[in-house]
C-alpha cells in the first residue's frame, strides 16, 4: 500500500491567491511567463529567468539564486504563509461543466523507488537534473505533481464531506477553469484519510508530473545518503501530490505535425496510406477521430479520415494497441521516416486543448506540412501499461486542466 502523510503547507492568504497562483512552470515559455507574472506571481520562483533583462537561460546559476532570493522574499511580505499544523487539503477543477476532485498530501520517496508511484513515461535527464536543482535548492516542493487512484468510497466520502463547506479560495482561470479549494483540519477526518489510503490504496499512477517525482525522489536519496542518523521519516523523504480517483480523469488528444512528407508527393504519400489505411476524404470541416485506431489527418487544406485495417495493429499488446504506435509504426516511421519522436526535429506535438484549429494553422501558414489527431488514450490504457511496468510512446497523454501551482507548497 502506499504511504501518505497530511503537511503544513505554505500558502498565500486568502485575498492574494489570485496574485500568487500561476500556472504550471512547464505550459508556459520564458517570454509569454513575463508577460504574465504580476508582481506577486509565483512565476518570480518557478521561472525567475523572467526577472532578468533580458531573460536569462533557465540552467544559469544567477536564475537558480533568484528563485532562492524570491521565495525567502515571498514569505517573508506575508505573500506565502504557514498553516499552524498538518492538513490535507482538497483541490477541485472544473472545465466545461466537469468537475475533478483531488486531495493534496504528501507522498513517501520508498514508494517511488519501490514501484507503488508507477510512471508510464520515460523522463529526459536534462528536465530531470534541472526539476532537481529547484527543489534541492528550496528545501521544497513549490509545485505539486498529479497522481491518479483508484477509486474508494470511503476517500471519496471525505472529500465529499470537506467539499460540503465553503472553500478557501475559489477563483477562474485564463482558460476559463475554475479551481477550488479546501482545508482538511479535522484531526479526525485527518487519521480515516491516512488511514484508508496506507491500507486500501495499493498504488499512485503519474498522471504529469514524471520529472518532478523523479526529482524529489533523487532529492531525497541524496539527503538520506547525507544522514548518517536517517530512519525513513525525515521531511525530505516525501513529497507534494494531488491525487484524483481515476473515475473522474479524462485524458484528452495530443496530436502530431510534421514538417515534410520526406521527398513524396502529396498523391504519393496518399497512395502509401492507403496500404495500411483506409482512406476517406472528409472535405474543408474539421475531422476528429471517432474511435480506436481512426485518425485525422489535415493536409493541403482537406480533412482525412485514416482508419487503421485490421492485422496492423495487435490489441491484445497493451502498447501495439495505443494509437499513438499504430501512427508511429505505420505513418511517422514507415513513410515518413521519423524514428525517434524525442530528438527529430521535423516533429512537433499539439495538445489537444488547442482544438483541431491549431493543426490547420500551422500547416497552412507553411510551417508544417501535415497534421494527425489521435483519439485519447483512456485511463483504463494509462493504469493497465504501468501496472504491466510497461512505458507509452512519448507524448501520448495530456491532461487538461493542468494544476495551478502556489495554492500549496511542502517544505523539507
Amino acid at each position: 500500500m502506499v504511504r501518505v502523510k497530511p503537511f503544513a503547507a505554505l500558502r498565500p492568504p486568502r485575498e492574494l491567491v489570485g496574485e500568487v497562483q500561476a500556472p504550471p512552470y512547464d505550459v508556459l515559455n520564458s517570454a509569454e511567463a513575463k508577460a504574465m507574472a504580476g508582481e506577486k506571481s509565483l512565476l518570480h520562483i518557478t521561472k525567475p529567468e523572467i526577472d532578468f533583462d533580458p531573460i536569462l537561460p533557465d540552467h544559469d546559476p544567477r536564475v537558480y539564486e533568484r528563485a532562492v532570493q524570491n521565495f525567502k522574499a515571498w514569505c517573508e511580505r506575508g505573500w506565502l504563509r504557514r498553516d499552524p499544523a498538518p492538513c490535507y487539503y482538497v483541490y477541485a477543477q472544473t472545465m466545461e461543466g466537469r468537475t475533478q476532485h483531488g486531495l493534496v498530501l504528501c507522498a513517501h520517496t520508498d514508494d517511488y523507488a519501490s514501484g507503488r508511484i508507477k510512471k508510464h513515461e520515460l523522463t529526459r535527464k536534462d528536465k530531470e537534473d534541472d526539476r532537481m536543482v529547484h527543489v534541492r535548492i528550496q528545501s521544497a516542493n513549490i509545485e505539486p505533481v498529479f497522481f491518479a487512484y483508484k477509486d474508494d468510497e470511503l476517500l471519496s466520502a471525505a472529500v465529499s464531506q470537506v467539499c460540503a463547506g465553503e472553500p478557501e479560495y475559489r477563483f477562474t482561470d485564463e482558460n476559463g477553469f475554475i479551481h477550488s479549494f479546501w482545508v482538511m483540519d479535522d484531526p479526525a477526518l485527518v487519521a480515516r484519510v491516512t488511514e484508508r489510503f496506507t491500507t486500501r490504496v495499493e498504488a499512485f499512477y503519474v498522471a504529469d508530473g514524471h520529472h518532478r517525482t523523479a526529482a524529489a525522489a533523487r532529492v531525497g536519496a541524496e539527503r538520506r545518503a547525507q544522514n548518517p542518523a536517517h530512519t525513513g521519516e525525515e521531511e525530505y523523504n516525501w513529497f507534494m501530490a494531488v491525487c484524483f480517483p481515476e473515475s473522474e480523469l479524462r485524458i484528452i488528444d495530443y496530436n502530431r505535425v510534421v514538417r515534410d512528407l520526406a521527398g513524396l508527393s502529396e498523391a504519393e504519400f496518399l497512395a502509401r496510406l492507403e496500404e495500411d489505411f483506409v482512406l476517406e476524404r472528409k472535405g474543408r470541416e474539421p475531422f476528429r477521430p471517432t474511435g480506436l485506431h481512426n485518425f485525422s489527418m489535415y493536409l493541403d487544406g482537406l480533412w482525412y479520415s485514416l482508419t487503421a485495417r485490421p492485422g496492423r495493429y495487435d490489441d491484445s499488446d497493451p502498447i501495439g494497441v495505443l494509437d499513438v504506435e499504430v501512427l508511429s509504426h505505420l505513418v511517422l516511421d514507415k513513410i515518413l521516416g521519423i524514428k525517434d519522436l524525442r530528438t527529430d526535429s521535423r516533429i512537433d506535438f499539439v495538445g489537444g486543448i488547442r482544438g483541431l484549429g491549431e493543426l490547420s494553422r500551422r500547416v497552412d501558414s507553411g510551417e508544417m506540412k501535415v497534421a494527425f489527431a489521435l483519439y485519447p488514450v483512456s485511463m483504463q490504457q494509462l493504469t493497465d501499461i504501468a501496472d504491466h511496468g510497461l512505458i507509452m510512446p512519448p507524448k501520448t497523454t495530456w491532461f487538461e486542466p493542468k494544476l495551478r501551482s502556489g495554492l500549496a507548497i511542502h517544505t523539507f
